[in-house]
């Protein structure tokens, strides 16, 4: 059994560069013709470039971009886990309910609701170290994204993902996702049980009170994160990426959705746990995680990587293949190769 990771996630954003590189590549060819044409007839501009080949250029600007790339790679460093091991380790388990109806794009908390979760959960996750967690999404319904685990890198993966396309069924139904979570926490376990529901709490639709209670019973500590503001914002609707108009009622009226703090200061209330409002500044996380220090922990064993082996050389090697050809190709038309791999109107982009 492998698993594959890289060693150095945060330099993915050198991949912004491509796009970049593009922009200027395109804007140079189209720069250099216009010149050209101006300076130059038609005839005269066939006979300057005569023997230049119209395709090797934008071939060696394919191989640089594919080189670097693939050094991009190697920065990261990509590792394949070899060496399954069983650890013993002592934590507690948390399930995290993550809201994913519509209102949760408001962007009265920035980049808008959702995203500002997400990141706050990831940053939890990167403060974690033996506990198990666990992803339930919810809105209209509630399902389990990711069972009880310690692989933390798989739960930042599938957190990457959440969206409010997830679940068709739109709606808030907190104590939905109250009652899965008491299904999925490990039955007649004593490790302490941590319930976290990131929401703004409107317009909950079932009797999340009780079923909270309830959870109480079972040693469940809930604790509440309210997304947004009491003064609401609008709900943006998108198509293709791009925001176009808000969710109006039938009257026309812009819908302003709102955060419901009192509903979720006494969801945590009736177990034991406490209230959290987010902000543009973030989520403070240290009190969460206070609390959770206090819950009862318990051993398990688990099976973890401990030996990864590099594989950076792999795509070191094909960034300096690809540079080593893209130096030997020139721009002048190779007519035997033209000959060779020219069918009818088929084109060979080296030649």
């Amino acid at each position: 059994m492998e698993v594959f990771r890289f060693e150095n996630q945060s330099f993915y954003l050198l991949f912004s560069i491509i796009p970049v590189l593009v922009l200027i590549y395109s804007f140079s060819s189209y720069s250099k013709k216009k010149k050209l044409n101006k300076f130059a007839s038609k005839l005269v501009f066939s006979k300057i470039t005569s023997g230049i080949s119209k395709y090797k250029s934008f071939s060696k600007f394919l191989l640089v971009i594919i080189a670097i790339s693939s050094l991009i790679l190697a920065i990261m460093n990509p590792q394949i886990g070899s060496k399954l091991e069983e650890v013993k380790r002592e934590g507690i388990e948390i399930m995290i309910a993550i809201d994913v109806s519509n209102s949760m794009l408001a962007e009265d908390i920035k980049p808008n609701r959702l995203e500002s979760a997400k990141q706050a959960i990831n940053n939890l996750i990167n403060k974690l170290y033996n506990d198990k967690i666990g992803i339930i999404l919810f809105a209209g319904d509630s399902f389990l994204q990711l069972p009880l685990t310690t692989d933390y890198s798989a739960a930042k993966l599938l957190l990457s993902t959440v969206s409010t396309e997830l679940i068709p069924t739109q709606g808030t139904a907190i104590g939905s996702a109250i009652q899965l979570a008491m299904d999925s926490f490990t039955e007649e376990s004593k490790t302490g049980k941590a319930l976290i529901i990131i929401t703004d709490g409107e317009n909950h639709e079932d009797d999340a009170l009780t079923i909270a209670k309830e959870a109480n019973e079972k040693g469940i500590t809930i604790t509440t994160i309210g997304m947004g503001t009491e003064e609401g914002a609008p709900i943006p609707l998108f198509r293709n990426g791009q925001r176009y108009d808000f969710i109006k009622d039938r009257e026309g009226n812009t819908v302003v959705t709102k955060l419901d703090a009192a509903m979720l200061s006494q969801i945590a209330s009736s177990a034991n746990g406490g209230f959290l409002r987010a902000s543009n500044a973030g989520v403070d996380l240290k009190e969460i995680i206070d609390e959770m220090q206090d819950l009862e922990k318990e051993t398990f064993e688990s099976k973890v990587f401990t030996d990864y082996e590099d594989r950076f050389q792999i795509f070191l090697a094909i960034c300096l293949f690809l540079l080593v050809i893209e130096f030997f190709i020139s721009n002048r038309e190779n007519k035997f190769l033209k000959k060779v791999f020219s069918f009818g109107d088929a084109k060979w982009y080296f030649y």
